[in-house]
């Protein structure tokens, strides 16, 4: 039996679009300058304060996948569930600024992490970086309209075709004219929107269902895994598989890296804690929702995981709340919308135009406009996507694969002077396609082979553990720690991980791009001098005042006639 939803009328609908898309468009009309300054367009020219960074960072992590994936995860695994999904992603935010804080010390006025890699390695690198960035988010704005137009589908009697639609021109018409400005800015009253309907929603939920003594009652529900917080299921096949992937999302993505080239560099470090800490009180406090279904006994409507959400939502909220609800999912999506949109523009003006085309000699106005030109696309490529019934989890797993093998390249890249750029190219690609051998299951999972990826899993684990260690308490322990947790490793994965393909895959990424990376770097003897990169890479509209000034200084000057 299909569940019933409450439904705005059209009219309501539209006001409550209206309400949200026309104040956002508002807002991103304050921070418009009449002569915009490329550098402002993409990264506010490195100056954000700390209040507005760490809640873009915030709000921009949690997009509309977020609550949807932690109800659903608290709805399979019970009390682990929720907490596993929300704590992992926490701690990569806060594992990302140690790092953070080396690329900005390199490039201090870099726009992209491909740029920086750029000037480390050269052209074949830096676009392996910028195709990774495109893919990601065309598929994460494809998601992100996608739940737009299921939402309004489900609230609503308009389409989901209206919905994607509307979510797509929204969005597109307040980031168009000021960029990262307008983004970073309307972040700021999505999240506390976000956290303030949560904060409300939740609770009224718990209590409109009977309360907590209704779900102690429901405990009788749970199986045993489901009742165990330390739950190996929910750990192996969600909790360290998403601590995998999400390690790799933050290092590769280019919408976290334009946060952390925006930020003030003195302010990297607290910007990013709190975002931690407001992450996960969201996510988890949001899967508490599904937690709740499950002991409720709520049978997910047509068998989908995400109906849960909207299915608790239509049951135990009054139409004025569901109003709200509405609105968060749409603040949440519409948060990581407008990041693709600059993360994008910021590539094809960076990475794309200015490094590759003009060869470092770009102009700012045409930068602008392909920057612009870009967000229009990317808007119209989401929507068609989001149209189509593709298989929108094969095609994360796999960019998120490839951000997976760039991981060790990367960082090593930024520390070791040997790294190669031949080293750094034929590292990820080593990593993709064993990556893809073994999560496309290219290959039988048993006897050697099988047991060959186990092994080079074991690395992995060891280089992420290690990685992590590295970052926050120096070369030394980070060793010691990656070599320890990949021996423990290879004696726990022998004959056992195969059973668990997501994670063997993402673990492979890893482990063979940094054996890969490793073994050719140890055979160069050349040694990069890490300074050169940031007089490589500098604010394009500075460097467009200094050549002018140098050709005014150049051109001939007139005499008076004798």
């Amino acid at each position: 039996m299909e569940a019933t939803y409450y439904q705005f009328t059209t009219t309501t609908t539209l006001l409550l679009l209206l309400l949200f898309y026309g104040g956002t468009f508002l807002m991103s009309l304050l921070v418009r300058h009449k002569k915009e300054n490329v550098d402002g367009y993409m990264v506010s020219s490195g100056k954000v304060g700390f209040g507005i960074s760490a809640a873009s960072m915030t709000a921009t992590w949690i997009w509309a996948a977020s609550f949807y994936a932690a109800a659903s995860s608290a709805y399979t695994y019970g009390l682990s569930g929720a907490i596993h999904y929300g704590f992992w992603g926490a701690l990569m935010i806060l594992f990302i600024y140690p790092f953070g804080q080396r690329f900005r010390q390199l490039a201090p006025n870099a726009h992209t992490l491909g740029e920086l890699i750029h000037a480390r390695h050269g052209s074949s690198s830096q676009l392996i970086l910028a195709v990774s960035n495109v893919l990601g988010s065309s598929i994460s704005l494809m998601v992100n309209f996608t739940a737009a137009g299921a939402v309004v589908a489900i609230l609503s009697p308009l389409s989901f075709v209206h919905g994607v639609l509307i979510a797509g021109i929204g969005t597109l018409a307040y980031t168009l004219w000021s960029g990262f400005r307008a983004s970073i800015l309307t972040d700021v009253a999505q999240l506390i929107a976000l956290m303030g309907v949560a904060v409300i929603i939740i609770p009224w939920v718990l209590f409109s269902a009977g309360g907590p003594d209704v779900m102690a009652q429901g405990l009788e529900r749970l199986t045993a895994e489901q009742a165990n917080f330390f739950s190996t299921e929910a750990i192996l096949n969600q909790g360290a598989p998403f601590f995998v992937a999400v390690l790799a999302y933050a290092i590769g993505n280019q919408t976290i890296a334009q946060r952390l080239f925006a930020v003030r560099q003195d302010l990297i470090k607290p910007t990013f804690l709190t975002a931690t800490v407001g992450y996960g009180a969201v996510v988890i406090g949001l899967g508490m929702l599904g937690l709740m279904a499950l002991l409720l006994g709520v049978q997910p409507d047509g068998g989908d995981l995400n109906n849960i959400i909207p299915q608790m939502a239509s049951t135990y909220l009054p139409p004025f709340m569901i109003g709200l609800f509405f609105l968060l999912v749409v603040a949440s999506l519409s948060s990581t919308a407008d990041a693709d949109l600059t993360a994008l523009s910021a590539i094809m003006m960076t990475d794309v135009y200015a490094k590759n085309i003009v060869k470092g000699r770009p102009e700012p106005r045409k930068m602008l406009l392909i920057g612009r030109v870009t967000m229009i696309v990317a808007t119209m490529v989401g929507l068609i996507l989001a149209s189509l019934a593709l298989d929108i989890l094969v095609m994360l797993v796999f960019v998120g694969a490839l951000w997976g093998a760039v991981v060790f390249p990367v960082i090593a890249s930024c520390y070791w002077p040997r790294v190669t750029n031949s080293a750094f190219t034929w590292a990820v690609a080593g990593g993709v396609l064993l990556f893809t051998a073994v999560r496309f299951e290219l290959l039988p999972m048993e006897g050697v082979i099988g047991f060959f990826f186990e092994m080079v899993a074991a690395v992995g684990a060891g280089v992420v553990l290690g990685l992590m260690s590295f970052g926050f308490f120096g070369r030394l322990v980070g060793v010691v720690v990656g070599v320890i947790a990949a021996l423990v490793s290879a004696w726990y994965f022998a004959g056992f991980l195969t059973d668990y393909t997501v994670l063997l895959a993402s673990l492979t990424a890893y482990g063979a791009s940094t054996i890969i990376c490793v073994a050719l770097s140890l055979m160069s003897r050349e040694e990069f001098d890490f300074d050169l990169i940031s007089q490589r890479v500098q604010l394009f509209q500075e460097a467009d005042k200094t050549q002018a000034q140098v050709a005014g200084a150049a051109a001939p000057q007139a005499t008076p006639a004798e």
